[in-house]
């Protein structure tokens, strides 16, 4: 498998963001930076050839992004920690090492490309593969158990709610109808029954037809909104006072999720009318972003799978309160 086609999302522009944090050069202790998704490793290049003087801490739950990213950041040394972990770990991964507050997290949501490309993975639509879906191959369940297992009203909800498709009942309706004659085993055929069961109005618009049931599946396989809807706000407690976190989201759940954290971490707490507002209810975020920033046309024309990436940042200005 060759590393050299994985092209890192927003990779300028995700450096920008997080350089006043990390450019330091010799006073003081070294800067910590987090990739809570380490992937196959471009980001955390990156980071660690951007800024000399930084350390990395990098998370995946993907045994084999570790190990091949870890082949691409040996050059770095013991400047790069790598740790087989959920991003949703993070606080537990930085008391084990010692760093309760760090000055630079990077989120890249999403598949990586590694798994995308890797056929036999299953989270391709394009590929006929077995359906598997895990980003951690040692542990949960498979898309197919998902597929053959759940009773139909959880299958609509989430195709509903991960893939936020308008036609889950239909879709729901054969995938059960055709799973009593033989279990899912693999992508092809769940493709073929998705392109079948939808009207031909559905089928005009918005990419391949099986796209968001296959968004859908991938979140629930992962329990992806739900590790990230406790990660974001972890990540940023673990920051440092001037620290700063960018997040890249691929769909509109993941950046609400994100938008939303961020908001009330910049929002002044205070209750209505007091003439002096106590430090305790002053914002401990400021944005970075106005709203969403979207990556550039000849970034989605060099690397097509930036086309639906959305970038957030902020910066910690104030300390947690405590008691």
């Amino acid at each position: 498998m060759s590393q050299t086609r994985h092209v890192p999302v927003m990779l300028r522009r995700c450096l920008d963001l997080l350089a006043p944090a990390l450019d330091r050069r010799g006073d003081g202790p070294p800067p910590v930076v987090v990739d809570c998704t380490l992937g196959l490793g471009g980001h955390s290049e990156a980071l660690l050839t951007a800024f000399p003087e930084a350390r990395l801490v990098a998370l995946d739950r993907d045994k084999e992004a570790l190990r091949l990213s870890g082949e691409r950041l040996a050059p770095f040394g013991d400047r790069a920690t790598l740790v087989h972990a959920v991003y949703d770990e993070l606080p537990d991964v930085l008391d084990r090492l010692g760093t309760p507050h760090v000055q630079g997290i990077l989120f890249d949501l999403g598949v990586s490309s590694m798994q995308l490309d890797e056929a036999e993975r299953g989270f391709a639509y394009a590929q006929d593969a077995p359906l598997d879906m895990r980003m951690d191959q040692s542990t949960g369940i498979s898309a197919a158990e998902v597929l053959n297992t759940y009773p139909p009203g959880e299958l609509v909800r989430i195709l509903r709610a991960y893939g936020e498709e308008k036609q889950a009942k239909r879709i729901v309706s054969a995938i059960v109808r055709d799973r009593e004659k033989e279990p899912f085993s693999t992508s092809g055929r769940l493709v073929e029954l998705i392109r079948d069961a939808l009207p031909q109005a559905a089928k005009r618009t918005g990419g391949n037809p099986a796209k968001r049931t296959f968004q859908a599946l991938r979140i629930e396989v992962n329990g992806e909104l739900s590790v990230l809807e406790r990660a974001v706000p972890a990540a940023v407690k673990a920051l440092a006072v001037g620290g700063r976190i960018a997040v890249l989201s691929y769909h509109s759940l993941e950046d609400r999720l994100v938008k939303q954290v961020f908001a009330a971490g910049a929002a002044n707490t205070a209750p209505p009318g007091l003439p002096v507002v106590p430090e305790r209810y002053q914002p401990r975020l400021r944005l970075l972003t106005r709203g969403a920033e979207l990556p550039t046309e000849e970034e989605v024309a060099a690397n097509r799978r930036a086309a639906p990436a959305r970038l957030r940042g902020a910066e910690r200005i104030r300390e947690e309160e405590t008691g």
